[in-house]
């Protein structure tokens, strides 16, 4: 993830003088009701763990393509026999251990569906995650690596998702030179995170909170919608 960042100086963790940090996210508890985004979690951390005073200086995380992986073909370009598509990402499912993000497969299919003809679709998703087939859709589940995943990101016109990592990347990898500047992001937020924590300022961040009960003034920050049996509220 962090390949050709020129702001990160390799260290030898066998080094006496280097110090390893576990990075955490105390903020996250508070996030219901102080006006930070997640961007601020791990940058809060260090700053008082280490005394300093670090600001993030764009609302995005902070991610480098090389020369190389810029210039070359887009992925989808490659497996269509070297046609330029213009394609959307769509990631229809999610973790096992936060079923409370996934959103209707059969609503994602409805999209796809919606916009046949006039977006092509290329879904993603962790093999070992749930994420059940989307007709229509470029099948690439299971097969991307990281910096494939970022290589898809930076020439996908778009990204529908509900809250992973993928709108993440939606926001932090640089698009096209003959693209907007910012890459549209459809974001399915539901009710678990407060919005000003997770959304980013040009995605389409379609949640409930303060609209529902369970809501109704903050994130619920639940990781089921419906109990499994595995001590998981």
């Amino acid at each position: 993830l962090w390949r050709f960042n020129p702001y990160i100086n390799p260290l030898d963790h066998e080094d006496p003088d280097v110090e390893w940090i576990q990075c955490q996210i105390p903020l996250i508890h508070h996030s219901n009701w102080v006006p930070y985004h997640c961007i601020h979690g791990f940058i809060h951390h260090l700053n008082k763990h280490l005394g300093l005073e670090i600001k993030p200086t764009l609302f995005q995380g902070d991610l480098h393509l090389s020369l190389v992986e810029k210039e070359r073909p887009s992925p989808v370009s490659e497996l269509t026999g070297g046609n330029e598509i213009p394609y959307w990402i769509v990631s229809a499912g999610g973790k096992f251990d936060l079923t409370i993000k996934w959103w209707s497969a059969e609503r994602f299919q409805e999209v796809v569906d919606h916009f046949r003809g006039r977006i092509q679709f290329v879904q993603v998703g962790r093999e070992s995650d749930w994420h059940p087939k989307v007709e229509g859709a470029i099948d690439l589940r299971g097969k991307t690596t990281v910096r494939q995943l970022m290589r898809l990101v930076h020439h996908a016109q778009g990204v529908l998702c509900p809250v992973t990592a993928l709108m993440h990347l939606a926001a932090a990898v640089e698009t096209r030179p003959d693209a907007p500047l910012n890459r549209a992001c459809v974001v399915i937020g539901g009710g678990r995170e407060p919005n000003h924590w997770a959304a980013y300022g040009h995605h389409q961040f379609l949640h409930t909170i303060g609209a529902l009960p369970c809501c109704a003034e903050g994130g619920c920050w639940k990781s089921r919608t419906r109990r499994l049996g595995d001590d998981s509220k």
